[in-house]
């Protein structure tokens, strides 16, 4: 029986059957391609759209305020970077002056004590005056720990103010009274700038302003020439306000220093080499309760001319 048939038939269904394969992927490419090129169309469109949305139908100020909103959003968070790098610094400045602070007054009475037992206790003069110097030390580190509270309870808000009526100038000459031997130990005159003396009435604590007083004017006694003078003055400004400066001619504050003379614990290169005494806290402390009374402070300087320190208090 012949069997060509059979092979032609299996021929044929090989064929047909490649051939409708062939089609069927042929469709799927195809598919594929057609699906593809549709996405890439309706992307195309909804780009299009979109332009057109932006350029047409949103106002160009609207844009321009979306622009301008994110640059001060980027330009605020720069300046949130760099107060936090700053306030890092100054947090290590602040705990290396507090020990120098510390350490200083310790170590001189530790030295003190020290003397006194390997010797000196037989010499009854020596005996007096190492204890003069240790009791004087330990004045310094009592009076520090009272500043260190003191601006503690303010920068914390801990802080009443008893707002009372007085005359400023008599507050003034009341805090020279307290400081004149001191100011007489060098030569140095105290007194209210002329034309400023006509009494003026102010408002406001009146404890705290004597306190903020012997601070500025213990200041201008430390830093001034020998032999110079110390000087109040009082001037009424608008809003009802009196401003209080006191001046020295002293040997005054370069101006780079002048940003940073309110920081706790800050001090001039001055400051330092003259060893003069003192929390360095002072001016912390004067600015904390200015601003307690909701007024201001300010302090200008020139190398070599002198150092004016200002503030503000409601006049009554």
């Amino acid at each position: 029986k012949p069997v060509w048939w059979v092979a032609l038939l299996s021929t044929a269904v090989i064929f047909v059957g490649s051939y409708l394969l062939f089609l069927k992927m042929l469709q799927v490419f195809i598919y594929r391609k057609i699906k593809l090129i549709y996405k890439l169309i309706s992307h195309t469109k909804a780009s299009k759209k979109e332009e057109f949305y932006y350029k047409n139908l949103l106002p160009q100020q609207t844009i321009e305020e979306v622009r301008l909103d994110v640059e001060k959003w980027a330009e605020e968070k720069k300046l949130e970077i760099e107060t936090l790098k700053q306030n890092e610094v100054f947090r290590k400045e602040f705990l290396q002056n507090l020990s120098h602070e510390l350490k200083t007054p310790i170590f001189a009475i530790q030295g003190y004590i020290d003397t006194l037992l390997n010797g000196a206790l037989y010499d009854k003069d020596n005996n007096i005056s190492f204890l003069q110097k240790a009791g004087r030390n330990a004045e310094r580190l009592v009076g520090l720990t009272r500043d260190l509270d003191e601006i503690s309870k303010l920068e914390s808000g801990q802080v009443n103010i008893a707002a009372e009526n007085f005359v400023i100038q008599d507050l003034v000459k009341e805090v020279f009274d307290s400081l004149y031997l001191k100011a007489k130990d060098r030569g140095i005159a105290l007194g209210i700038k002329k034309g400023c003396e006509a009494p003026l009435m102010v408002s406001a604590d009146r404890e705290k302003i004597r306190q903020v007083l012997i601070n500025l004017i213990d200041n201008a006694i430390k830093y001034g020439k020998d032999n110079g003078i110390v000087e109040a003055s009082f001037y009424k400004v608008e809003d009802k306000k009196i401003l209080i400066e006191i001046s020295d001619n002293g040997v005054g504050i370069t101006e780079d220093h002048l940003p940073r003379v309110f920081e706790r614990f800050y001090r001039t290169e001055l400051a330092r080499t003259r060893k003069v005494g003192g929390s360095g806290l002072g001016l912390a402390i004067c600015k904390h309760i200015i601003e307690a009374h909701d007024q201001t402070i300010h302090v200008r300087s020139k190398k070599d001319v002198g150092t004016t320190i200002g503030f503000t208090l409601e006049e009554k």
